[in-house]
């Protein structure tokens, strides 16, 4: 079992920054991948970026230039680096990881941190 806490959810307004962390209870070297999601209300959970375990970063086209993806494996914790913030990108951000448990492709979610941006 991988255990999830995001941090840094906030209210900013529009064009403002914010820094969404991602701790884990494992060494994310040992994870398949992490990545970002976010839910706004009424709207389906959406992949926002995502981030291999050899660095390789991925992101939505919704957020690609705003948006960074990192990793500190010291401190086994993901981030997401958001930029230029809009109204649309308002909603619940989760942190999920993807790891390997008896041949079996596994994730973990954790609870979610809200973001809203104001207009």
């Amino acid at each position: 079992q991988v255990q999830l806490v995001e941090s840094g959810g906030d209210l900013v307004q529009a064009g403002g920054s914010l820094r969404l962390s991602c701790a884990a209870s494992t060494t994310i070297s040992s994870l398949t991948g992490m990545g970002w999601y976010r839910q706004a209300r009424g709207n389906q959970r959406e992949w926002v970026a995502s981030i291999t375990s050899a660095g390789i970063t991925d992101y939505a086209d919704s957020v690609k230039g705003r948006f960074t993806i990192s990793r500190d494996n010291a401190k086994n914790t993901m981030s997401l680096q958001m930029n230029s913030l809009k109204p649309e990108d308002t909603g619940i951000y989760y942190c999920k990881a993807t790891y390997w448990r008896l041949g079996s492709s596994l994730g973990s979610w954790g609870q979610g941190t809200q973001v809203t941006v104001s207009s």
